[in-house]
């Protein structure tokens, strides 16, 4: 992020997924800039550098308005990266933990269930697999609370339980996140990696 030098660039720590502080992350944040939605004054930018064990150093970006509550984020790697395609079978409980680096170029796809389409409204995330399982979950709930359809409100509340099942280890699932940037890894022994 290129901060102009004639505004204030202050450095403070920031939150990881768990809601704790850590010692070693500090963010460069930036206040008080005009929010691309809304155009208010509002909008707060963070950058922050962190270490991913086995992957390597990130940058973390984001950008969230205090006005009309628009958020992006993004993670980059420092170093360069060819593209990739990462699969992981999820089996017990504790493949549940294993570390998930998604770039907003990142696709997620978990066959028979849902496939997260990268694109302008797309983030990038730091998380486990059972982070990018809770989202889909919160997604699909999304659905069936708002669909009219009673054909997609069924089919969510299946793939619902499906979920349900693999967070408490009762049933398997694949993972697979295809990234052209290279940006995106699953971070485990047992994750297949190939190039894209």
């Amino acid at each position: 992020m290129k901060m102009d030098e004639d505004k204030t660039v202050e450095s403070k720590e920031v939150e990881d997924n768990s809601g704790k502080y850590s010692n070693e992350d500090k963010a460069d944040v930036l206040e008080g800039e005009t929010c691309p939605i809304c155009g208010n004054k509002t909008l707060i930018l963070m950058e922050t550098q962190r270490e991913i064990p086995y992957f390597g150093k990130v940058y973390l970006f984001s950008m969230g308005c205090n006005s009309c509550k628009y958020h992006k984020a993004d993670v980059e790697a420092v170093d360069t990266h060819e593209p990739c395609k990462y699969t992981f079978n999820v089996k017990t409980e504790e493949d549940l933990k294993v570390r998930v680096v998604k770039s907003s170029w990142g696709k997620v796809i978990i066959p028979r269930v849902m496939t997260i389409e990268p694109g302008e409204a797309s983030n990038g995330y730091i998380t486990n697999i059972e982070g990018i399982l809770t989202r889909v979950k919160n997604m699909l709930e999304s659905v069936r609370d708002t669909e009219e359809d009673e054909d997609k409100i069924q089919k969510a509340k299946n793939q619902i339980k499906k979920i349900n099942k693999v967070l408490f280890g009762q049933e398997e699932i694949t993972i697979t996140i295809e990234d052209p940037s290279g940006n995106s890894a699953i971070i485990s022994d047992k994750a297949e990696k190939k190039k894209l």
